[in-house]
């Protein structure tokens, strides 16, 4: 394994525990390691995806298509949208040619699929991998074209051939490991809301009417999204200063210093990413998931059941999202914060050795 080439529209904090574990392996025997995926979270927005900003800065060598991605709507950006398409399978081509990389590893996202597709006939082998508790639908247009399966939940393994597919894990962060369960509550309390490295204007919405009712009683750091943040910004420069001191607003938070908003936090509130959830069930953060409720197979409610099941989590669902709701259970995690933690402390992580295990699939298949 001399050159591994990932790819993907999302799954960033997924792929820097890969990088960590090739690293820490071939610290004697080097591995190029690349990306190739888009600039921009948004079509139509200049929002940089978490990759673009921070994957150089770990020494993977980083290259950019101008792909498009099927809207779930028709709207301004549908047909531009379409048209890119073409252009992201030349430009896969003529990065593939020129990189020649043993071992595509797919992440999954709209930005992989032509990655995959042009690795295949060019002889490359692929490897995908779900982060979902379901299937990505770039994932499942993929998985004909790629010679194994990685999956992080055994939950996956209907949506995929059996035959070629592994259960190993999600793989989480060396440093979120390092971040240990709480034995007590902070005082005052400290709440971390996110909504996923592109936020989510839904939570933020239903967190401004009751923003300074909670800073009353708890202390917050909110991930809000590039999109929200100047607005978010603006109201919590106008806040009374006790409050203002109480209130950290964050447009991104960097992947490799989110351990330390995990140390701080006592509850957190986000959506159900894959990896989301994967670092709660480690950290054990007693948490409210907000599943998005038009993710493909309802892959985040899937998600979030997960964390429910695990004990340290509850499900609030869209469709009953209001500000009144959302502090209720806000309230309740924090009355019962000791019984979710203590419950939470009986189960492992599923994902202690999902690194180690990804980077042995990989190396068997190219070994192979």
């Amino acid at each position: 394994m001399r050159k591994v080439l990932l790819t993907g529209g999302h799954a960033a904090t997924t792929a820097i525990a890969v990088v960590e574990e090739i690293i820490r392996r071939y610290q004697n025997q080097p591995v190029e390691i690349y990306w190739i995926g888009v600039k921009n979270a948004f079509e139509g927005k200049d929002v940089p995806t978490l990759e673009s900003v921070h994957f150089s800065k770990l020494g993977i060598k980083t290259h950019f298509i101008l792909t498009g991605r099927l809207q779930r709507r028709f709207g301004l950006w549908t047909i531009p949208s379409l048209i890119k398409i073409p252009f992201g399978f030349l430009q896969s081509l003529l990065l593939l040619i020129k990189i020649r990389p043993d071992v595509i590893v797919s992440f999954g996202g709209f930005a992989a699929f032509p990655v995959v597709l042009m690795g295949k006939i060019l002889g490359i082998p692929s490897i995908l991998h779900e982060q979902t508790a379901a299937a990505g639908r770039a994932n499942l247009f993929s998985a004909p074209f790629v010679k194994k399966i990685a999956l992080a939940r055994k939950e996956s393994l209907k949506y995929f051939d059996s035959n070629k597919s592994v259960v190993v894990g999600n793989p989480v962060m060396t440093q979120i490991f390092e971040v240990y369960p709480k034995e007590k509550i902070s005082s005052p309390p400290v709440i971390y809301i996110t909504g996923g490295s592109r936020g989510s204007n839904a939570i933020n919405e239903n967190v401004l009417p009751i923003l300074e009712e909670l800073l009353q009683k708890f202390y917050l750091i909110h991930q809000t999204g590039l999109i929200d943040y100047p607005r978010l910004k603006r109201i919590r420069d106008k806040l009374p200063r006790n409050l203002q001191s109480r209130y950290e607003v964050y447009s991104v938070i960097d992947p490799m210093q989110v351990d330390g908003v995990y140390r701080r936090a006592d509850i957190v509130i986000a959506r159900a990413g894959a990896n989301t959830v994967a670092e709660i069930m480690v950290v054990k953060r007693p948490s409210i998931l907000i599943p998005i409720p038009f993710s493909y197979l309802d892959e985040q409610t899937k998600n979030a059941l997960l964390a429910k099941d695990f004990g340290i989590a509850k499900i609030l669902k869209q469709d009953n999202l209001s500000p009144q709701k959302l502090i209720e259970e806000i309230e309740d995690i924090y009355s019962n914060w000791e019984t979710y933690v203590k419950r939470s402390l009986e189960k492992d992580s599923p994902d202690l050795k999902a690194s180690s295990n990804f980077v042995d699939f990989i190396e068997k298949v190219c070994n192979e």
